[in-house]
């Protein structure tokens, strides 16, 4: 796991655009009003929440303990274990996850995890980032760090990969694929980069020099500005997300 800090407060109030994005992935999921649910990477719980109203056996997990706080907040049964350390075993009828995996590099332990939580023909519906997801805002944190040494070492935590790729994971670890794309989806930002980076980027920020983090917000800001700003469009992420429907055979 990387050294990112969540603040629930902060993620609702700049990145709500991640939960409604999600509710796509659970129209895939079509939980079913029966059926026992665990979100993998629950977040605060917005999408754990809507997953609760129709069916009352849900659980979230999450490594965040600011975003446990806020999911517990919502009435949720909701708990601090990472994703690639889950501790159920032939539990769920179906595991669901939004925007968590590309956080986790362990993705066998994960898939394995989540393999061994599930029943008999339980499935494993998510989205995450996939292959090129965030490339250029990547190759500017890159640049930046590495024009100015003093901000210290650029860190890449994420885990971005094809489709071809996950399948065969996924397919080493027991499950049958029946649903896997990649695809564009580039992302508004309505409160902007700055305040996204802010969010996303807390491994780098963290550890650098207070007195150099507005340095690399506004570098940054100002490297990707030609191609993540429109007027028409305002702020946008280049955003490639990786979805996909697998059943524990």
């Amino acid at each position: 796991m990387s050294n990112q800090n969540w603040n629930a407060k902060q993620y609702k109030d700049n990145a709500s655009f991640v939960a409604e994005f999600g509710n796509s992935v659970l129209e895939l999921l079509n939980p079913q009003p029966t059926e026992a649910i665990l979100d993998l990477g629950c977040g605060d719980g917005a999408l754990t929440e809507k997953i609760s109203k129709i069916t009352s056996d849900v659980i979230g997990i999450d490594s965040s303990e600011s975003m446990i706080h806020a999911a517990n907040g919502r009435g949720l049964d909701a708990y601090l274990m990472s994703g690639d350390s889950i501790e159920y075993k032939n539990r769920f009828d179906a595991v669901f996850t939004n925007a968590a995996l590309h956080w986790i590099p362990d993705y066998q332990s994960v898939i394995k995890g989540v393999f061994i939580a599930l029943k008999e023909n339980g499935r494993f519906v998510g989205e995450f980032g996939g292959q090129g997801n965030i490339a250029i805002l990547i190759s500017a944190m890159k640049e930046v760090i590495e024009n100015n040494p003093q901000m210290g070492t650029f860190k890449n935590p994420w885990y971005f990969p094809s489709s071809d790729e996950y399948k065969h994971h996924l397919e080493n670890n027991g499950f049958e694929v029946k649903v896997i794309k990649l695809f564009s989806r580039p992302t508004p930002l309505k409160t902007g980069v700055k305040e996204w980076l802010k969010i996303f980027a807390n491994h780098i920020i963290s550890e650098m020099p207070i007195h150099l983090e507005d340095d690399f917000l506004n570098m940054t800001e100002s490297i990707v500005k030609p191609k993540l700003f429109s007027d028409s469009t305002g702020w946008q992420a280049d955003y490639v997300r990786l979805r996909f429907n697998a059943v524990k055979a």
